[in-house]
């Protein structure tokens, strides 16, 4: 009986891993959080968006190596654990729920946001309290459930972007007498050049392009409930390039094509003010629906991965035991409740500092995806620099350019942590970040207390 209560059931199909790993690439990050992007880099953000698509491949890649070979609850918490030690498996566990936590917050603001759209009078902590209040329900359900949702949340994206690409082209071609056909896609560099912001805007944008592709990674949380992971994972991490160029690099290229990016502003979503601007109001009103659903699917993941990651730290002794109880369905209940409490912070965020809520919180978010990926690089070649040559040609699923690969994306990694360093606006996630990590190290070794082996009488914990 008890065994039962503490086990999670492998409840996902192959169609549900594809649809959560499609649709965690396109979120508020591509749906709010790129307004932001091109306002700080131009025309450029589309290189920055590949190159930080090319990073992300590299982490999932080193991701997937590891979950195919050993798919368990808690993913890369466990494989830091067991590859770089304890205190970094429990740094790696919390800083990935905090991400999820913080990244929430981002989602239920985008959310208000969003909803502002059609009911400019009402405050924005209401829809943000409804929907979190809302998903958490949904996620108390059985992780069949939480699959089906996530895939036709997706679908609804996906079916969307295609069809604004596919019009955007249409209006870059015939024009329809709201565009002018004649200057082709020359918008892309004849405001101010490709490069329309400096070297420096380029640079900076980096930090909101790796918080877009941000949640990316749950792919390998997904490997502990998933049917067949030896087959599934593969195939999702496999998609990765073909998301980023589809739903990053030619949705922007679009959109900015048809309108000055200059006009692109932050004030709800581009793929709406686009619309919206072209005087095509049903169409602006649908796409809000869309990026409605798009952050929907969001903070549904987000609670998802969060509370996967607390159940497998729960496990290994580097969380509360109360976090491995589970439902009748197979669901960590408790950790769910958790991740409800701390996101009616992001109701309070929103009440109190409604117009600078967003960049602080994408900053933070930033900040622990970066130390979460570089985690799972180091994780990832400290197993691979430990493997015989027969243990190497046994992998299932092993990374591409080994090791450049690696290097060069913790390289890019250290790189963007030094971007956040230069801006006012997102110096403060490395003051939360360093102090998130002190008080991680302190409570480690106050609460998960490891003792050496040569005391064997110092090991018991009461129970």
């Amino acid at each position: 009986m008890k065994a039962a209560a503490t086990a999670l059931t492998r409840g996902l199909t192959a169609r549900h891993i594809r649809f959560i790993a499609l649709g965690s690439a396109i979120g508020t990050g591509l749906f709010y959080g790129s307004a932001a992007a091109i306002q700080q880099a131009g025309p450029s953000v589309l290189l920055a968006y590949l190159i930080g698509g090319l990073a992300v491949y590299i982490v999932l890649r080193a991701l997937g190596e590891m979950a195919v070979s050993n798919p368990v609850s808690g993913s890369f918490g466990e494989y830091a654990s067991k590859h770089l030690g304890p205190l970094a498996g429990f740094m790696t566990g919390w800083t990935y729920t905090f991400e999820m936590i913080v990244v929430c917050l981002a989602d239920v603001t985008a959310f208000g946001v969003y909803m502002g759209f059609w009911f400019p009078d009402v405050p924005r902590w209401i829809w943000v309290l409804a929907i979190v209040f809302f998903i958490g329900a949904i996620n108390l359900l059985s992780v069949k459930v939480f699959g089906e949702l996530e895939f036709w949340f997706t679908l609804i994206k996906v079916a969307a972007i295609v069809a604004m690409i596919a019009a955007g082209v249409a209006i870059l071609i015939f024009g329809f007498g709201i565009h002018d056909t004649s200057t082709g896609i020359s918008q892309l560099w004849s405001e101010g050049g490709f490069f329309a912001t400096g070297f420096g805007g380029f640079v900076g944008c980096f930090a909101i392009v790796v918080f877009a592709f941000g949640g990316t990674e749950i792919i390998g949380v997904t490997a502990g409930e998933a049917q067949d992971p030896e087959r599934t994972i593969p195939r999702a991490v496999n998609t990765v390039p073909i998301r980023i160029m589809l739903f990053y690099v030619l949705t922007l290229a679009v959109i900015m094509a048809i309108n000055p990016w200059q006009s692109i502003g932050t004030d709800g979503s581009p793929f709406v003010q686009i619309f919206q601007g072209l005087g095509i109001g049903p169409a602006a009103t649908v796409l809000n629906i869309v990026v409605i659903t798009a952050a929907l699917s969001a903070i549904n993941s987000d609670i998802f991965g969060a509370g996967r990651m607390m159940f497998g730290m729960a496990q290994r002794g580097q969380a509360p035991a109360i976090m491995r109880r589970v439902s009748r369905n197979g669901v960590p209940w408790m950790t769910v409740v958790i991740m409800i409490v701390a996101l009616l912070v992001g109701v309070l965020l929103n009440y109190a500092i409604p117009e600078s809520v967003f960049l602080v919180i994408a900053s933070i978010a930033t900040f622990a995806t970066i130390f979460v990926w570089l985690m799972i690089l180091l994780s990832q070649y400290r197993s691979r620099r430990r493997m015989s040559a027969e243990e190497t040609a046994e992998l299932k699923f092993p990374v591409p350019f080994w090791p450049y690969g690696q290097m060069l994306a913790i390289a890019f990694l250290v790189f963007v942590i030094v971007v956040l360093a230069f801006s006012a606006d997102t110096r403060v996630a490395l003051v939360v970040g360093a102090v998130w990590l002190i008080l991680l190290t302190l409570a480690y070794f106050r609460f998960v207390r490891p003792q050496p082996e040569s005391e064997p009488e110092l090991v018991h914990q009461p129970s």
